[in-house]
């Protein structure tokens, strides 16, 4: 069974950190482009980050650079988002996603997402 679970949100102070994972079985993440979207109430989901599966690249939306961190541990097959200084404003549900283009079809798969709370 194709699946991606996220874990490790929660409710952390502002200024806080936590650390995301997103956790692969029936496929293998490193084959795959990864990236956390979050989605706020009332607000569209947006992108944070990404790693390219082909050359390990990264990307980050200009309001987490210097605060968040992807990476990929791919003898656990898992990818995580390390979060520091964390502001209210990052409020939402992260999802994880895995993307992989061959010719012709598209692989998309998507986690059931994980709550982070930054609140005092």
């Amino acid at each position: 069974q194709l699946q991606l679970v996220e874990s490790g949100g929660g409710l952390v102070q502002p200024g806080g950190s936590l650390r995301l994972s997103c956790a692969a079985s029936g496929l293998t993440l490193d084959m795959y482009t990864i990236g956390w979207f979050r989605q706020a109430p009332g607000k569209e989901r947006e992108g944070v980050s990404s790693i390219s599966s082909s050359d390990g690249s990264t990307y980050y939306t200009d309001s987490v650079k210097g605060r968040f961190t992807i990476s990929r541990d791919n003898a656990k097959n898992t990818v995580y988002l390390q979060m520091n200084s964390l502001k209210p404003e990052d409020t939402a549900v992260y999802y994880c996603n895995a993307d992989r283009i061959r010719p012709g079809v598209r692989y998309t798969y998507w986690g059931q997402g994980t709550q982070v709370t930054v609140s005092s």
